[in-house]
């Protein structure tokens, strides 16, 4: 019996090392977000990262033109947000709108042929004038999130009609008769298939929730939470993680998750990047509600909005932190008179952020 034994385990290991010696695999590459000695760091598969570069590439530019001539405002009717530009940097900038959201319906997906550019008739041209707004508002204003390199419809939308990774809000799955929905022990895939909270989009991306959960006494003060608050915030973050393809330590210094000074200045990035999202979801998609289709609305009659996968979609920057508003920089701010000095980038101004920090703030 025991040199029958022994005879099984040389064959099992004789024919696992030839498997394995017939199929090197190559190691997977780390990468250092924080600190040296604090194991903030990430791992990735090769195989992986070469999917994901060919997932996130950038359509080519069109050609520039020059910013002269009349200004579509004068030639067109019913130009309200694009009207400071030239005729020829309105043309420019419809032609790459309509490549990035509706390559295969042309210009029909927002106007009506025979009808005219000016009119208003589809809610596709009603809504797009929002998002373009929307992204001017991004990049303009939130550059302590998006920094220099800026978003543009194809962050999101990358050739479709309606952004891959879009959300509503979840009324809930069944539940016995007389039993409250706590949200959660279900597989959610918004929670990374745990059974956590299956919505946690709306408390932090569309309410106003405090995300700070961390305990700052050794018992539980009139600061803290309980775990079930706790268990929704784990639920955006296992989000988080999911959206851009890294780790808890992408952000947080493991040995100590609620500390500021030792976590990462991505975490910083986050801490902006909730409130951008959440601004995009109340300022801008919520007010287009009225105009869409049923088929546009969520179970509860509610727009589809964003959240981080939207832009992000598996890696860590969208589009692999590729420059987007560099050819098209009308989407950064309106064509002005005389060029206002371009603000640096991460000139983050901390001080409503160190004061959620000393708080109790997001994340």
């Amino acid at each position: 019996m025991k040199t029958l034994m022994t005879k099984l385990f040389a064959t099992v290991g004789l024919g696992t090392a030839l498997l394995l010696g017939g199929c090197e695999m190559p190691p997977p590459e780390s990468t250092q977000w924080g600190y040296r000695g604090t194991g903030m760091e990430g791992l990735y598969n090769p195989d992986r990262l070469d999917e994901l570069a060919s997932d996130n590439v950038m359509p080519e530019a069109i050609p520039a033109v020059p910013a002269v001539g009349p200004k579509a405002k004068d030639i067109y009717q019913n130009v309200e947000v694009l009207g400071d530009l030239s005729v020829g940097e309105f043309t420019r900038l419809m032609a790459a709108i309509t490549q990035w959201v509706s390559p295969e319906e042309g210009c029909n997906y927002c106007h009506v042929a025979g009808e005219g550019f000016a009119a208003d008739t589809l809610y596709t041209k009603k809504v797009a004038r929002v998002m373009i707004q929307m992204t001017q508002n991004a990049n303009e204003n939130w550059s302590q999130h998006v920094g220099g390199a800026g978003v543009t419809c194809y962050t999101c939308h990358r050739g479709n009609n309606v952004p891959e990774y879009v959300w509503n809000i979840n009324p809930g799955h069944k539940v016995a008769g007389g039993m409250k929905n706590q949200m959660q022990n279900v597989s959610s895939v918004a929670a990374g298939l745990a059974s956590l909270p299956v919505d946690p989009f709306t408390p932090y991306l569309l309410d106003d929730r405090n995300g700070r959960h961390a305990g700052t006494t050794a018992l539980r003060d009139e600061g803290g939470v309980s775990l079930k608050e706790s268990e929704w915030g784990y639920s955006l973050m296992m989000h988080f993680s999911s959206a851009l393809g890294v780790n808890c330590t992408y952000c947080h210094n493991s040995r100590a998750f609620f500390a500021w000074e030792e976590s990462s200045p991505q975490r910083v990035r986050a801490w902006h990047g909730i409130r951008m999202v959440r601004e995009m979801n109340n300022e801008y998609v919520d007010p287009t509600t009225d105009w869409l289709p049923p088929h546009r609305l969520g179970k509860l009659g509610d727009a589809q909005k964003v959240n981080c996968e939207t832009c992000h979609q598996g890696a860590f920057k969208p589009l692999l932190g590729a420059n987007m508003i560099k050819d098209y920089p009308n989407l950064a701010k309106l064509a002005k008179a005389e060029p206002e000095e371009a603000p640096a980038e991460d000139s983050t101004d901390m001080s409503d952020a160190a004061a959620d920090m000393t708080t109790g703030g997001d994340q």
